[in-house]
């Protein structure tokens, strides 16, 4: 019997992404401190049965970004083509004037280290009014890798080309296309089961209780997505303002997990948030609201 007890993570962090390479799970993760500065380089976990976590410290090589400073925040992570590609953001610009945005590095490994790819940020300014922070990425059945991100309140979808080092036009004539949701702000998160597309968002603050998680689902990766409603939120008295999340998928019984951060109730302090991981419902169009958990019982395989 496996008890899944959360935090599931001991310390305070943020912005989880989540993936499964041959049979180990990670996390990719933010180190959640209220001083940006502080923010300068990120950690990963690893498990291959979700309760015992090895920590990766220090994943990208920051000598290969001279021009960070503060913000490195908010990961994701995929494999393409045997190569591990790290985005993240950083500098929380806040005009096109700053350096700084959304930031690639490459790696032989899920653990690293992550080096420099490209000697600049991927997105370094403001796209149909998107911060470039706060990146998903997204492979499709065929192969096709799609980046989601954005701040302020504004979301954009880009497809990477196959080098992984600039975008492919879409019909439009555009590279990115703004996908906005009604009442998304920060943290996409895009799941794919039985050829639908099931796309999440942050609503509220990341600060303090109203931080929350909302739906849409769409016969495309594009969209358009309608807010069909609120999946995570507050739940006393377990915790408040879950948000930003990744996923885990366990074939062996399809189960899916949320990965998510979270706040003590009452809990001031802006960077007080913590790593968590409840089972989510994804069946016939529908996101169920998912249940916070101190602890639950993972099934065992089928």
């Amino acid at each position: 019997m496996k008890v899944i007890t959360n935090p599931v993570i001991p310390g305070w962090y943020a912005d989880p992404e989540a993936r499964t390479y041959k049979d180990t799970h990670w996390i990719y993760a933010t180190r959640s401190y209220t001083e940006y500065t502080k923010q300068l380089n990120l950690d990963a976990f690893s498990s291959v049965d979700l309760i015992h976590w090895e920590k990766h410290e220090d994943l990208i090589v920051m000598e290969d970004f001279p021009w960070i400073w503060r913000a490195v925040w908010a990961p994701t992570q995929i494999e393409h083509k045997g190569k591990h590609y790290l985005i993240f953001a950083s500098n929380d610009i806040q005009s096109n004037e700053e350096t700084g945005g959304l930031e690639i590095a490459v790696a032989d490994s899920p653990e690293g280290p992550y080096r420099g790819y490209l000697g600049k940020p991927l997105i370094d300014r403001f796209i149909h009014k998107a911060q470039p922070i706060d990146a998903h990425l997204f492979k499709d059945d065929d192969g096709t890798v799609y980046l989601y991100y954005g701040g302020w309140g504004h979301c954009n979808v880009a497809r990477m080309n196959e080098e992984m080092t600039a975008f492919v036009l879409f019909e439009s004539g555009e590279n990115h296309l703004s996908i906005t949701p009604e009442g998304y702000v920060e943290g996409p998160c895009m799941i794919k089961k039985e050829g639908l597309y099931y796309f999440m968002w942050s609503m509220g603050g990341w600060t303090n209780g109203t931080y929350r998680v909302a739906y849409g689902v769409s016969d495309n990766p594009l969209g358009p997505f309608e807010n069909k409603g609120t999946i995570l939120e507050k739940q006393k008295p377990i915790a408040e303002g879950p948000g930003h999340h990744g996923y885990l998928h366990l074939p062996e019984n399809d189960e899916w997990l949320i990965v998510y951060h979270r706040r003590i109730i009452g809990d001031t302090e802006p960077g007080n948030r913590m790593l968590c991981m409840d089972r989510i419902y994804i069946s016939g169009g529908v996101i169920r609201p998912v249940q916070m958990t101190d602890q639950w019982l993972l099934n065992e395989m089928k």
